[in-house]
């Protein structure tokens, strides 16, 4: 499975998940074969990016922080919420606290969830999908950071929350680089953590943990974030800062979208500059850096996909060769594990 866009569909390709409208109504089922006209309807709906099947039949095994049924469930939670939700009518959000603590629960249900490498895919830029995936990436964090229970819970809360104060901006942001907007539309933009803080910082039910979180969840450790350009930043916002940082990257909210290696390293460029190293050292432990179902060139020549991840070696998965050094596919079966073969490494990712 892979994310395409809209525009590069030429017809044939066969739906890997179903396509919703804005409604949620299903306007393709999954397993559809795309035709032209398919295609130039959900061109008339504006959607911009869909997930095909891959053209071969290499079986990946993906390990994932939440199950798809589990996330579509959350995401609607959160979106219902927050799209209620109007200013000083913040009781509505007090919901959130328990939908916290269900994605809390539901990842701590996986077996072993601390010990693996999960598979973290680029994806479309969905605001809510967004929070549900912060919510996750940033309570797995603190697990494995060993952080009491109660903050970890403090934790998801303020993820989920960190971007409320997007939804009182009165600019035009959404499927935007915001290099790209003008002086004043940046400044009204790097406002939304404290128009955020500022609608929560009175209320009881919810912590100062996750406040700091809403205001601080752009700060970075030399100062350059904002709005406070702070340097003294609370350890649970630093984690925030960090997942969000790479969920946006991969998913191309705020910026062009990356790829996971991408982002994996501009991490690692910036670890103990704008990002807490011990963080960022844990974050990597967990994420995969080739995810399951990628096509990648290797150093010889030859085109592998992803098959699994190798614990505790997140850039050395284990790799089908799916084409010969000319570009021909392969009939033969063949496995490599990069753990076990010293002289072979992944030199790009192609799809």
């Amino acid at each position: 499975m892979r994310l395409c866009k809209v525009d590069e569909l030429i017809g044939g390709e066969v739906l890997a998940k179903a396509i919703m409208t804005p409604e949620f109504r299903i306007l393709l089922s999954e397993e559809t074969v795309l035709r032209p006209e398919y295609i130039e309807k959900i061109k008339e709906f504006g959607i911009s990016d869909v997930y095909i099947k891959d053209e071969d039949q290499v079986h990946a095994q993906e390990v994932v922080l939440l199950k798809s049924e589990a996330e579509n469930f959350f995401r609607d939670r959160v979106k219902t919420i927050l799209e209620k939700h109007t200013y000083n009518r913040n009781s509505e959000l007090m919901e959130l606290s328990q939908t916290a603590d269900n994605i809390i629960t539901n990842i701590l249900e996986e077996d072993a969830v601390v010990e693996k490498i999960f598979d973290i895919k680029e994806r479309s830029s969905d605001i809510y999908e967004h929070s549900i995936s912060i919510c996750s990436l940033a309570t797995l964090t603190a697990l494995k950071l060993k952080i009491p229970k109660n903050k970890v819970h403090d934790i998801g809360v303020g993820s989920l929350l960190h971007d409320l104060g997007l939804r009182y901006l009165t600019i035009e942001y959404a499927d935007q680089d915001i290099s790209k907007l003008s002086k004043l539309e940046l400044a009204e933009f790097m406002k939304h953590p404290v128009y955020g803080y500022s609608v929560l910082k009175n209320e009881n039910w919810i912590s100062n943990i996750s406040k700091n979180i809403i205001l601080y969840h752009h700060e970075t450790l030399d100062g350059s974030g904002y709005p406070l350009h702070a340097k003294e930043i609370p350890f649970e916002s630093q984690i925030v800062n960090i997942c969000d940082t790479f969920d946006e990257m991969i998913c191309g909210i705020g910026c062009e979208r990356r790829k996971v290696y991408e982002a994996v390293e501009y991490l690692k460029s910036l670890k103990g500059v704008k990002f807490n190293p011990e963080i960022v050292d844990v974050f990597l432990e967990f994420t995969a850096v080739y995810p399951a179902g990628s096509q990648v060139l290797l150093s010889d020549g030859r085109v592998g996909k992803v098959i699994r991840q190798n614990n505790e070696f997140p850039d050395r998965p284990i790799v089908q060769i799916i084409k010969d050094k000319n570009g021909n596919a392969v009939s033969k079966k063949e496995m490599i594990d990069l753990i076990k073969v010293n002289n072979i490494f992944i030199e790009k990712v192609l799809a």
